[in-house]
């Protein structure tokens, strides 16, 4: 697939302005199957340079290795002046983008490793795990108000949506009185890339960075066992977080969790029910749940796609990615590559060695996996020991539009 290879029609002759791998992403042909197209790109042109001039890398190996070279930064500032320089690149650099600039997942060293290096001191294993009991209560309350409104649902709306923002809740010390305020302005996150949707947006971001910083005080005054508390804390070496980098970390934490949570339990049971076969073997021996998650999240990855900007030139399978160019990571064709996983395309709930990328890997590694591995476990393994005939309810499911990610926008069920 060399640039000039003819790509879906829906794309063929598009006007030079987005790119025309996102275009043929999003048809509804690649909506429902992208790994048709990962694999032809794998296949016959891995480390694919497209007529916008953007690059693509697709084989595993190629990109395990770029995800640890420094030379393709993550630096936000980058990023945005990168982006903006592109024709027809969408101009959502909002109050949003801004203050994520200045978190630990859209900086490089050395001040990636001093963010990251206070935020896990404070977001550790075992306050994760602490989390389960609670994630426990919120999956039974959520699945007892769906079964009791009937024997069918969308699960996106009953389950997997809210639970995140409920989670996130819990890990910040948010009061019981606020939880549905807070997770009102979550969900604005979800608007649409247009003028109305970022208007939207930044009035939540306005919102929520009101009634954090008042947070932010009560707990500098009194603080409790919450991880918002660790946060304002934290410290090492006479060093913490500044107030500004507290309230872009929080919102990093809404921004990374919220979507990736919900989209990580739809796709897994999604999957599941297109596997009856493996859905059956999960019901017999429930241990398998933690192996499951990780091949689910493999088998259909929320994270699509990242994006990287050459910060020094850098060969990659013969090409020479040039600075200040874009690199389109896609973790999704990695998770199927032959050369790192039998039979990539079959989902195996025992899989060994299952080293995905799906979470990143090197010094941008996912901070929140861990979570997001935990409220898996519980939403998924509930669901399927509760509902024991759970069935899918529609023939055709529905995507959310954005390429770079991957989730149904709804999922109707009947039990």
């Amino acid at each position: 697939m060399s640039s000039g290879t003819e790509l879906p029609e829906a794309v063929e002759n598009n006007d030079g302005g987005f790119d025309e791998v996102i275009l043929a992403l999003a048809t509804p042909e690649c909506r429902q199957d992208p790994y048709r197209l990962y694999a032809r790109m794998r296949r016959e042109d891995p480390v694919y340079r497209s007529s916008q001039g953007i690059w693509y890398l697709t084989r595993y190996a190629d990109v395990e290795a770029a995800l640890r070279d420094l030379r393709l930064s993550n630096d936000g500032e980058r990023m945005t002046r990168a982006l903006a320089a592109r024709q027809g690149a969408p101009q959502r650099f909002s109050r949003l983008t801004r203050r994520l600039g200045r978190v630990m997942t859209t900086t490089d060293p050395p001040d990636h490793a001093r963010l990251r290096r206070l935020v896990s001191k404070a977001f550790t294993a075992r306050r994760v795990q602490g989390l389960r009991p609670r994630l426990q209560a919120i999956v039974d309350g959520l699945l007892d108000a769906a079964v009791a409104a009937g024997s069918t649902m969308d699960l996106i709306a009953a389950l997997a949506s809210p639970l995140p923002g409920t989670v996130i809740c819990e890990l910040f010390g948010i009061p019981r009185g606020d939880t549905e305020r807070v997770r009102a302005w979550f969900h604005q996150l979800r608007a649409p890339n247009t003028v109305q949707g970022v208007e939207r947006i930044e009035l939540m971001v306005e919102q929520f960075e009101g009634y954090l910083t008042d947070l932010i005080r009560r707990r500098r005054a009194r603080p409790a066992d919450d991880i918002l508390s660790a946060l304002v804390t934290v410290a090492e070496r006479d060093d913490q977080l500044t107030d500004e980098e507290l309230l872009s970390t929080c919102l990093m934490l809404v921004t990374a969790g919220d979507q990736a949570t919900t989209d990580l339990i739809g796709n897994g049971t999604l999957a599941l029910l297109r596997h009856p076969d493996q859905l059956r073997r999960l019901q017999r021996d429930p241990t398998l749940i933690r192996s499951a998650v990780d091949e689910l999240v493999r088998y259909d990855s929320p994270s699509q796609i990242i994006i990287r900007v050459v910060a020094e030139a850098v060969e990659i399978g013969g090409r020479t990615l040039a600075e200040g160019e874009l690199v389109h990571l896609v973790l999704a064709a990695t998770n199927r590559d032959p050369e790192r996983f039998p039979d990539p395309d079959q989902l195996d709930l025992g899989r060994p060695d299952n080293r995905h990328l799906s979470f990143g890997n090197g010094p941008h590694f996912c901070l929140g996996a861990p979570l997001a591995r935990l409220a898996g476990e519980v939403a998924i393994g509930t669901l399927i020991r509760r509902l024991p005939g759970l069935r899918l309810s529609t023939e055709t499911v529905q995507w959310k539009p954005n390429p770079m990610l991957r989730g149904p926008a709804c999922l109707p069920v009947a039990y």
